[in-house]
């Protein structure tokens, strides 16, 4: 097959859009609209790598704090709630093997996502809206430091995204208790608590074991989509509370002076924002990784109750640890810093250390395994999380968080190898994984582009990670701009290994957009019409 043709049309011609089903449709949208906003975050990303190497004449400082705000929220809403989103609105009613509540729900949950993540993206490229970080805007607010308007859009593109992810939340809770036209009636409230996990609690103590209403995944996808679900609510009501203030402001009323109580809105937030790092991030990510590896090997899950006990405590323990994110504030109050900063934050290593653990023992079980692209990715996966939640717990000490806490340390090995290699190469597991299925079995174009994007990612993710740590070791500090050259040795290190980041991305996307061709990437986002109440994928 020429080159021409199969970039039209795919490898092999397998691919035909005109032959999926509505689902297959929909999910293949989040997975675009997250790829194309992963490129968005790694392109923003190498700009403020070189930027950390030398300031960029062309790039103004306030147009690079700009970029360092909304790079956080265009990488985890644009790209990673898209593809979340959009791989469990598919695995729950293909898990539970029934149709999901509802279609039109879900396309607007990726509607939304997609054009709340462009407005608030857009406004700050426009209007340099740049708190810093994210929502965290001390109150009440100094608008000489941004544009009003550049902040009211930057808040309304935030509250889009958080309308999308409750209609998500409603979708995924729906789908689970609901009963299908035709169907038996099904127990709406023992599918609930088996999803939150109390079954499998309950089951730790009989001796005859019970067979669980919802698979282990669908309880996974459950618990995080309640850390979700009080995440949403808690971003919605800040973002609201910010437009207050802004809105005051354009019609003439400052607030700055009303009277908010400042500690109490940073709790409220950290709160609300660690529910996705420390809550959801981990939930949904060893669910995935205990999906991976059934789907892998063919076998029951090692300590299958143990891991539904494990991920019922890690949403109560998501729900008490935020207070480590305050350990250098001095006006927080010292027993939440001992008792939620430490005491809580280190349970979190031996929850997810369980999850680790029953994911390698599962896989060991199988053993001789062929080393497949979703097996590679989830060993790498495995082994981001490894690095992470060791460096994030180091974090967690009163002592040490006062000489991390403001430097590159922070943001390179704890969170960008959590997301880069641990979230991210999990992600990449479970595309790898599904792309057959709901593409009814397009071959992937090139195998040695898949081994390229395996290596480079983990080598550029551990390495650029690595350099930021040791630059933040040696008094680098994070969100502040070096000219004198200080720390260029460990600043081009991690600009190369970003660089290797972005040739493994360009490497994926290219062998994805070949497989299927371009014609079939344009093709899935060509209207269908639901005709029948079959929407799931053919197998």
């Amino acid at each position: 097959m020429s080159f021409t043709k199969t970039f039209l049309e795919g490898e092999q011609g397998l691919f035909k859009p005109d032959g999926l089903t509505p689902m297959q449709k929909m999910i293949l949208r989040f997975v675009v609209v997250g790829l194309v906003y992963y490129a968005f975050a790694v392109i923003e990303g190498m700009i403020m790598r070189l930027y950390a190497v030398a300031p960029i004449p062309v790039i103004p400082a306030n147009q690079y704090f700009a970029i360092l705000t909304a790079h956080p929220l265009v990488g985890i809403f644009g790209s990673t709630y898209s593809i979340v989103c959009g791989a469990f609105l598919f695995l729950v009613p293909f898990l539970m093997k029934k149709p999901l509540w509802s279609m039109k729900l879900g396309t607007w949950t990726l509607w939304l996502i997609a054009i709340g993540t462009f407005v608030f993206w857009f406004s700050g490229f426009l209007s340099h809206y740049a708190p810093l970080y994210t929502l965290y805007w001390p109150l009440p607010a100094d608008f000489t430091q941004f544009s009003v308007w550049g902040g009211t859009f930057f808040i309304v593109g935030v509250a889009l995204v958080m309308l999308g992810t409750a209609f998500f939340v409603i979708n995924i809770f729906a789908t689970i208790t609901y009963t299908p036209e035709g169907w038996e009636k099904q127990p709406a409230c023992k599918l609930i608590g088996s999803a939150i996990g109390w079954s499998g609690i309950v089951n730790l103590f009989r001796k005859e074991k019970k067979e669980h209403l919802v698979s282990l995944p669908v309880a996974a996808i459950a618990r995080g989509t309640v850390d979700m679900a009080f995440n949403t609510g808690i971003i919605l009501f800040t973002g609201v509370l910010i437009l207050v203030y802004m809105v005051a402001e354009l019609l003439g009323f400052s607030l700055k002076h009303s009277a908010i109580d400042a500690l109490l809105y940073k709790n409220w937030f950290w709160w609300g924002l660690d529910l996705i790092a420390d809550g959801l991030v981990l939930i949904f990510v060893a669910g995935t990784w205990y999906l991976l590896a059934t789907l892998i090997t063919g076998k029951k899950l090692f300590m299958e109750n143990i891991a539904r006990g494990a991920l019922l405590v890690e949403l109560v323990v998501s729900w008490t640890v935020w207070s480590h994110h305050l350990l250098s504030d001095q006006a927080q109050p010292g027993f939440l810093k001992v008792a939620s900063g430490e005491m809580v934050t280190a349970f979190e290593l031996i929850t997810q250390g369980l999850a680790f653990f029953i994911t390698l023992a599962t896989l060991w079980s199988a053993r001789p395994l062929k080393m497949t692209n979703p097996l590679k990715f989830l060993l790498g996966g495995l082994l981001g999380f490894a690095l992470a939640v060791p460096a994030g717990i180091m974090q967690a000490d009163i002592g040490l968080n006062r000489i991390l806490h403001n430097t590159q340390w922070i943001v390179g090995p704890h969170v960008h190898v959590a997301v880069l290699v641990g979230l991210t190469m999990t992600l990449y597991a479970a595309i790898y994984l599904l792309f057959p299925i709901v593409t009814n079995g397009a071959q992937l174009y090139s195998q040695k582009l898949a081994n390229f994007h395996f290596w480079a990612h983990l080598i550029g993710g551990i390495g650029m990670g690595a350099f930021m740590g040791m630059a933040g070791l040696n008094g680098m500090l994070r969100r502040s701009i070096y000219g004198n050259g200080e720390f260029n040795g460990y600043m081009i290190l991690a600009a190369l290994s970003g660089f290797l980041l972005l040739l493994a991305f360009l490497a994926f996307f290219y062998n994805i957009v070949m497989s299927v061709g371009l014609k079939g990437v344009i093709g899935i986002f060509a209207p269908t019409k639901l005709k029948t109440k079959e929407l799931l994928p053919k197998s």
